[in-house]
């Protein structure tokens, strides 16, 4: 009979541990190091470059690699960055105080989306988890940074959720189990996700669960219960919580609803396009990197939320416009609140910390220093004459309590770690005083000892010290030993002394270790009373952070308008658009030293100028003209300032680009597939505030399907009741044709000046359409070899007398005119009218498949004469 292997108790204790947590990655303390075992220490050793050893373990080899305990935060983050949850198991008790093995459990989980760790976060970055029910008709979806307490939810289509994903880059994404590939068919796999239970995914749970948390019977007073899909997800989220040992949570103290209403919509594309605050390649600037002049921590982190969530209520808009033009004006003020906001840590991280009792002595003085800070702000803020500045110069909290307190009981100079001592100020603890006075008065009470026991004995080279072995003791030179007295007890001996502890000398070491120890015990007492009665001031400390990070934004938007030459736009209710020199925010900061940004003019409304066709070469700007129109919009209805001479916005509620050809063969669709699925996007979404920006539509298939469907597109733009302003860049010339038929597509070009030889590109956009590609050129400009440019123009010769561009756009609106029923909208034949009113009247969202199948025969009836059927 095989002989069963025999396992030790501690392998026995790590083995029922590790099965708790089958996910995670176990750092399991052993004395003074935390150790991995196994796969976790394969995995452990290669992402934290320690050494891999192993030792039989019941006769078995067992891998195995550790790091001492106090570098946990050096190698914590390394594990968590790399993407594992990490489970730290501590001992729970003093191994001296037990004879049988020590008691351990795991103390937290940490993971990509729940970390406190400093060295996990980034300063001025959310670190969202992220949970995602997917229902029956639609989607709920909930956003917790455990860091700083914030909880927003929202629920709609899986276009939206996708755009608040984008937005929102949450480190982790919770799921149920049963809907993982559907997650992964509609979101794709670049998420970091962690798949749970579907029971958690349940009504009854998610609100008992939200109740629970806030103490309270209904979700109305939060804005949120009717948001049942979110819900779910939100209740998700704390359940997750509570398995990853997160308990003290008092500072998520309210959760809010997004409002998709409130915000501009932007879809993934158009997010990843701009390059708002991800670029496409790791040498890309994005527009984050130009604007952020923000000094704190909490207004890096608003910033990128005010970036992802563009504001579409004008007055909102303009009472941002007003603070920074205030601050403009006034620079001295702008100066001082920006000094006074460098001042200020991270108190909305650091009021969690309190929250979660994670907190150092240290990084409470930094709290204390910062709400210091504040005080001044808010008294600049209430005697400005802007009404915005001083509604938040009254609503930041002074704190002069919770100030009083901490700077009563702690020591200014209070260290990282509490053990480390001196911790609570002096004149605070009385007992507490009095035992520091016998440890610091210890060298002098030995003084006088010393001079004691040398006169009675006679002794002149007697020494009084102590070690961490045997204590205080009294040393003697064997040249004196005959006149040590009887009463002295040898200690120690050593080649040429003895040493010897007398009861007096007893007595005070016993004193002096009992002082120390009940230092560190009263020390430990009062600083964590101080932060329980800290942990009050919770939700005037958040206050205050939001406070401090719109002001520190506005300061941002005020700097970048001064050092840019940023200009004030102008935000109406109409519908036109008109930015006078615009320039590209980005582009500009990169030019070389003196060169000049060419500027351009932009004009777009509903009446004369809906859509304007911008032909010419490659690599001429036409993108970049799109691309600035865009952020110009987005900049301005982020309540910052333009980079323009002038700019006359029209409030805007969607922006749509298609810029590029964005392969996404990963997913298995081709760069056309995936550029007629964004394209239809933009079509089935249109709004009459829309700003749609078209780049090169149709250059992914031949040219004649190419200029049939851009022509389709630009028609059915121009005729969609909506009349969505719009910017074409395109290179089928062809398209020049379309303002014959249509009133409000208007061409532009951007020109550029041909040289005997070679071409200029201008940068200019002026009216008039382009005649030429320039394709060639370009070619020659990226150092093609001469055989094939030689080439390449015989055979555009050939091409050009073939088949004409006049000849081709001649044919295509030949075919329209012939085929009256491609035009969308515009229809003249009193019947198609009729036919037209019929399909307009019908109210689409009400309709029920049986009466769309009647409402369909009808039409049917009007079109086909009878006798036909």
């Amino acid at each position: 009979m095989a002989k069963a292997k025999k396992v030790t108790p501690l392998m026995q204790q790590y083995n029922s541990i590790k099965t708790k947590y089958p996910d995670a990655l176990l750092l399991f303390r052993v004395g003074d190091f935390y150790e991995t075992f196994g796969e976790d220490a394969v995995k452990a050793a290669r992402i934290l470059n320690i050494v891999l050893t192993n030792r039989n373990n019941g006769g078995e080899r067992t891998e195995l690699a550790g790091f001492p305990h106090h570098s946990l935060n050096t190698y914590l983050p390394k594990l968590v960055k790399a993407g594992e949850r990490v489970a730290i198991c501590d001992q729970l008790e003093d191994p001296k105080a037990t004879k049988s093995i020590v008691k351990r459990g795991v103390t937290e989980l940490v993971t990509p989306g729940v970390a406190l760790n400093d060295e996990v976060l980034q300063s001025n970055s959310n670190n969202f988890l992220a949970s995602v029910y997917i229902g029956k008709k639609q989607m709920g979806v909930a956003f917790l940074d455990v860091s700083t307490g914030e909880f927003l939810t929202a629920q709609g289509s899986s276009e939206y959720i996708d755009k608040l994903l984008q937005n929102f880059a949450p480190s982790e994404i919770l799921i149920a189990k049963q809907k993982k590939a559907d997650f992964t068919a509609i979101f794709g796999s670049d998420f970091h996700t962690f798949y749970i239970e579907d029971w958690v995914f349940k009504t009854d749970y998610a609100h008992e669960t939200l109740h629970q948390h806030f103490g309270v019977k209904s979700l109305k007073g939060f804005g949120v219960d009717h948001l049942e899909d979110g819900i779910i997800a939100s209740g998700a989220i704390l359940y997750y919580l509570s398995e990853t040992q997160h308990h003290k949570l008092k500072h998520i103290t309210s959760i809010s609803r997004i409002a998709e209403d409130a915000y501009v919509w932007m879809d993934r594309f158009t997010i990843r396009n701009l390059e708002l605050y991800q670029g496409t390649s790791l040498q890309s600037v994005t527009l984050l990197d130009v604007i952020d002049k923000t000094t704190s921590p909490m207004g890096g982190r608003t910033l990128k939320r005010w970036l992802a969530l563009p504001l579409k209520n004008a007055e909102k808009i303009k009472k941002r416009h007003r603070v920074v033009n205030y601050f403009l004006k006034q620079k001295t003020l702008l100066s001082d609140v920006t000094s006074h906001i460098k001042q200020i840590g991270d108190i909305e991280r650091l009021i969690s910390k309190v929250a979660t009792a994670k907190v150092s002595p240290r990084e409470v003085i930094q709290l204390k220093n910062s709400l210091d800070a504040i005080v001044p702000i808010k008294t600049l803020a209430l005697k400005s004459e802007n009404d915005a500045l001083k509604v938040i110069g009254d609503n930041l909290q002074s704190c002069d309590l919770l100030r009083g307190k901490i700077t009563e009981t702690l020591n200014e100079e209070a260290p990282v770690n509490i053990l480390k001592g001196s911790t609570i100020a002096r004149g605070f603890s009385k007992e507490l005083d009095e035992l520091r006075d016998i440890r610091f008065s210890g060298k002098e009470y030995l003084d006088k000892m010393l001079q004691r026991e040398t006169e009675a004995t006679g002794i002149t080279s007697l020494k009084i010290a102590s070690n961490n072995v045997f204590g205080y003791y009294i040393e003697v030179r064997n040249s004196h030993k005959d006149k040590v007295p009887e009463n002295w007890v040898r200690k120690q001996t050593l080649v040429n002394a003895e040493r010897y502890i007398t009861e007096e000398l007893k007595e005070y070491e016993a004193k002096i270790l009992g002082a120390e120890e009940k230092i560190v015990q009263i020390e430990q007492e009062l600083f964590s009373k101080l932060v329980t009665w800290i942990s009050d001031y919770i939700k005037p400390v958040q206050q205050n952070a939001h406070l401090i990070g719109e002001i520190d934004c506005l300061c941002g938007f005020a700097t970048q308008a001064m050092q840019e030459n940023y200009c004030l736009p102008e935000i109406t209710e109409d519908y036109s658009l008109e930015i006078t020199e615009g320039r590209h925010p980005v582009i500009e900061k990169q030019l070389p030293l003196g060169e000049p940004y060419i500027t351009n003019d932009i004009l777009l409304n509903r009446d004369d100028q809906q859509m304007i066709m911008i032909t010419g070469p490659n690599m001429s700007g036409k993108s970049a003209i799109l691309r600035q129109t865009a952020l110009i919009v987005l900049l301005a209805q982020m309540g910052s300032f333009v980079p323009a001479k002038a700019a006359k916005i029209g409030l805007v509620d969607k922006i749509f680009t298609r810029v590029g050809a964005s392969d996404n063969i990963s997913m298995g669709e081709s760069t056309f597939m995936v550029e007629m699925n964004e394209t239809a996007s933009i079509l089935n979404n249109l709004s009459d505030r829309s700003l749609v920006l078209l780049d090169e539509i149709g250059r992914g298939t031949s040219t004649y399907d190419g200029i049939s469907i851009a022509w389709a597109i630009s028609e059915y733009l121009h005729e969609h009741p909506a009349k969505a302003k719009t910017l074409f860049a395109t290179h089928y010339h062809e398209l020049n044709e379309m303002t014959e038929t249509f009133e409000r597509i208007k061409n532009y070009n951007v020109s550029v000046k041909e040289l005997k030889d070679n071409v200029l590109f201008l940068r200019k956009l002026v009216p008039g359409g382009s005649e030429h590609s320039f394709g060639i050129h370009v070619a020659k400009m990226a150092g093609m070899p001469q055989q094939v440019l030689h080439r390449a123009n015989k055979i555009l010769k050939k091409l050009e007398k073939s088949h004409s561009s006049e000849e081709l756009s001649g044919q295509i609106k030949k075919a329209t005119e012939q085929e009256p029923q491609l035009s969308f909208f515009k229809l003249d034949d009193p019947l198609l009218e009729d036919i037209k009113q019929e399909i307009i009247q019908v109210d689409i969202n009400t309709l029920t498949p049986v009466e769309a199948l009647m409402k369909l025969n009808e039409i049917k009836r009007m079109l086909v004469p009878k006798g036909n059927d």
